[in-house]
């Protein structure tokens, strides 16, 4: 890793016009291919599934979107007498003056190129499309192809025609899937809103323009490349809709993290008084690493979603997956080479001038994450109990959960969709914008009959209707209208009725089978596939997961506490998305519509990534407590250092993955602010309560038991080092610094030694009580001590390689100087000047 940052470092032009070249190249070829999403959804082994394949076979020409043009009119409307309203009396939208309006709008409608067919109710087949009461009609209007193939102009243009036929007293509303498209908002803007708002946090973290520019330009590159990379894969696999959406949610929030944590590490070590180029490669060396990893864990997550055989997410693991990885490869090597363009100036200026006037910062860490640190060493079991209680508590809803489908009766309720699902309701009854199929195949005509008389006797039954099946077809469809909406318990449960007792019945003693089928019945199922084999898969990302951890960090407890945190992190984040979105707490506030189940893909999919994410934040966290660990063994002082050093970063990087993931609200799509709120809860309770708080209050608890792994499987594990071990890297020959004193040899990397000399004045006087510290360049503090009355120091260092030392005097200018240790002791002498002068010499 090392050998890889500092080649881009050094050869930065290069490396920024491959990234340069590749970005262009491939957007322009994605933009040539275009796209070719597929929404491939197949349930093998399923009733609704048979039922489908069979409505197929009868009926193979109804292939396109069919959507529904609604009006309604009122006792206002203009001209309408009630002669031919229901009971003679009130507006009815069979008045004419109603008639003169609707059907010249659906003959143009029927007239524009890609609409295959406009079913009227004023047609002689149409009866069935007006209410009872005269007041609420519908018109089927089908285009030529799929709602996602539908150009959104031809959308819009049926839309404005529909609604410039209304007037006072008569109210006209669209709905369908192509219709929901034209209240999407446009491409990019969530993904635009989450750049902006992480830009923001950026700026306050790191105080310069340019510092918070590098995590934007990294992630943007990943995401960008991912995207496209994506189109041209879909020419060649099935790649659903939803897939770039996912892509770019993920990419960006890891993306940015990623390159926050390598930049933060970076500009510490500048600090500390590391040169620009070894300061890179020290922060790749280690925190690079980490990202490595962290990026391999949120594959691994994501991976996980194969196990459950859905095959319509093999296309969003792809997507997914291959943008982590691009995001990965651009913070390793596109990174450093922007580290190269900046140099020092990835500081700000007050920082550039206070490392100038005061020299290195030394010492452990100081400022409001050390103060929390030091409070969870002291009081570990309070602090672990008040988080352990707030998690819980957010973990109940979850108990409540109840997957499904959401659908346009979900939506805002001044969108036009929503409007139309309600009039339907309202016209024609809850379960009509849901309608059941059961559909039977090889029985004779008294069978059937028996079968519709059955249904029709059922409890939560409101209408049966046999469809006209095609002449010389042993297939029958028999459309069933329950009394309750689609969403609703009941409804499930006369799907379970009519499978587990009507059909079975009707079956008996003849040679008809029949299925029930249609869009409720299949997410039915889906729901229920999902709930099947979740367990599976939980149990699988977490045994990834808890393997990976044990490699890593060679211990058993390590790995144990991730898992348990990131089963209560799960818990917590999805009872936030029960109460939010099926209980409606906050959904009518939020313009996020009607409560309603929870999208049954939706635990898949927010699963892998909330693992992915906690695993990231539980690797640096823990990465760099192991950091300390194998240097002091000191438990204490470890999960302190460690938490210190990173609280401030997760905690930035986790404010930006809650605007990016947050700003998907903005996306349009109820499933993708379902994803969207769930995954920011999910980070914020993960990095603010979790990492920051219960995990180092339980390790300081577990004591030295954190790093405890059997000697047996600690010779079978495979070595696999987040962190590598202290300097052992050596610096290149261009600008390595000199050892220092005139006994400095060469570097024995890895030897313990030590540093002396005297501290004078130019003149050669002693200067007592200089203070003198001694740190890695990886920032590492290696020791500390006071000059004595004649100027004479002592400093221990166990661990050879490229050092910062310091020195400071009251009335004095700082020092700073690198040296190099080596396996003998190193002579050492330090000058200090007087306060004023420009700079001291060694």
């Amino acid at each position: 890793m090392a050998a890889l940052a500092r080649w881009c470092y050094r050869h930065r032009l290069v490396v920024l016009l491959l990234w340069l070249v590749a970005f262009l190249g491939l957007g322009a070829g994605a933009a040539a291919a275009g796209s070719n999403y597929a929404n491939v959804f197949s349930l093998p082994d399923t009733d609704s599934t048979r039922a489908v394949e069979l409505m197929e076979e009868a009926f193979p020409e109804r292939s396109g979107d069919t959507d529904t043009v609604v009006w309604r009119v009122s006792d206002g409307a203009d001209g309408a007498d009630g002669a031919d309203g229901a009971g003679g009396s009130g507006a009815s939208v069979r008045d004419a003056a109603v008639r003169e309006r609707i059907e010249p709008a659906l003959e143009k409608i029927a007239g524009m190129d890609g609409v295959g067919e406009v079913a009227s109710p004023y047609s002689e087949a149409g009866a069935a499309q007006i209410s009872r009461d005269g007041t609420i009609a519908y018109a089927q209007v089908t285009f030529t192809g799929q709602a996602n193939e539908v150009p959104k102009e031809l959308v819009e243009e049926v839309v404005d025609t529909a609604q410039a036929a209304e007037r006072d007293g008569l109210q006209v509303e669209l709905g369908g899937q192509a219709i929901a498209r034209t209240q999407e908002a446009p491409a990019g803007t969530s993904e635009l809103v989450g750049v902006v708002a992480a830009a923001i946090v950026l700026f306050l973290a790191f105080g310069s323009l340019f510092a918070m520019l590098l995590p934007i330009v990294t992630a943007v590159v990943g995401v960008g490349l991912g995207a496209s990379a994506t189109i041209l894969i879909s020419h060649v696999t099935d790649v659903p809709e939803v897939a770039p959406l996912l892509g770019s949610l993920i990419g960006l929030g890891v993306g940015i993290d990623y390159a926050l944590f390598i930049v933060t590490r970076h500009r510490q070590n500048i600090r500390r008084g590391a040169r620009p180029e070894d300061a890179a490669v020290s922060a790749l060396n280690t925190s690079g690493r980490a990202v490595l990893f962290a990026g391999g864990t949120v594959c691994i997550a994501l991976a996980g979603m194969l196990v459950t055989n859905l095959r319509f997410l093999d296309g969003v693991v792809i997507a997914t997956s291959l943008t982590v990885v691009l995001s990965v490869l651009a913070a390793i090597t596109l990174l450093p080479a922007l580290l190269g363009v900046l140099g020092p100036r990835v500081l700000g200026r007050r920082q550039r001038r206070a490392l100038a006037d005061s020299g290195p910062v030394t010492g452990d860490p100081n400022g409001a994450a050390a103060r929390w640190s030091s409070y969870v060493q002291k009081r570990p079991r309070s602090v672990a109990a008040l988080a352990v209680v707030v998690m819980a508590v957010l973990a109940i809803p979850v108990l409540g959960i109840r997957l499904g489908a959401s659908d346009q009766g979900n939506h805002a309720d001044d969108t036009t969709t929503r409007q139309a699902y309600d009039l339907l309701a309202e016209g024609f009854g809850p379960g009509f914008n849901g309608p059941l199929q059961v559909v039977a195949s090889g029985g004779d005509k008294a069978a059937v009959d028996g079968l519709v008389r059955e249904v029709g006797r059922m409890e939560g039954v409101a209408q049966v209707v046999p469809l006209p099946a095609p002449e010389g077809s042993e297939i029958t469809v028999i459309q069933v209208v329950p009394t309750t909406s689609p969403q609703a318990e009941e409804t499930d449960d006369l799907i379970d009725r009519l499978r587990g007792q009507i059909i079975p019945a009707a079956e008996e003693g003849t040679s008809m089978s029949a299925h029930v089928g249609g869009v409720t019945a299949v997410f039915k199922d889906f729901a229920a596939q999902v709930g099947d084999r979740l367990p599976l898969f939980i149990g699988t990302i977490i045994a990834l997961g808890f393997v990976l951890l044990l490699i890593a960090f060679r211990s058993v407890v390590v790995p144990l506490t991730a898992a348990v945190m990131n089963l209560l992190a799960a818990a917590a984040s999805f009872g936030v998305l029960v109460a939010v979105f099926q209980w409606g707490w906050g959904t009518e506030i939020l313009g996020l519509g009607k409560e309603g189940p929870i999208a049954a893909f939706l635990p898949v999919i927010m699963l892998s990534l909330l693992f992915g994410l906690s695993m990231d934040y539980q690797v640096f966290l823990v990465s760099r407590m192991h950091e300390e660990w194998v240097h002091t063994k000191d438990n204490a002082r470890a999960v302190r250092v460690g938490l210190a050093e990173t609280s401030r970063v997760i905690n930035s990087a986790a404010l930006i993955m809650m605007c990016v993931f947050s700003a998907f609200v903005l996306s349009g799509e109820l499933e993708a602010a379902m994803a969207g709120i769930g995954l920011a809860a999910a980070v914020a309770l993960d990095a603010f309560i979790l990492r920051t708080a219960l995990v180092p209050a339980a390790m300081h608890l577990l004591g030295k038991s954190n790093w405890w792994l059997p000697g047996w499987l600690d010779r079978r594990l495979p070595h696999l080092a987040v962190e590598p071990k202290e300097d052992t890297e050596p610096p290149s020959s261009a600008g390595t610094p000199e050892p220092a004193g005139p006994r400095g040899g060469a570097a024995g990397a890895g030897a313990s030694s030590v540093v002396h000399g005297f501290v004078r004045t130019p003149e050669g006087e002693p200067v007592a009580d200089a203070t003198l510290t001694l740190v890695s360049d990886k920032g590492r503090q290696l020791d500390r001590v006071t000059s004595l009355a004649d100027g004479s120091y002592i400093l221990s260092a166990p661990s050879g390689g490229s050092c910062v030392l310091s020195a400071r005097a009251e009335g004095f200018d700082p020092l700073a100087r690198h040296v190099m240790v080596a396996g003998e002791p190193l002579v050492h002498d330090v000058v200090l000047m007087p306060a004023g002068s420009l700079s001291g010499r060694a």
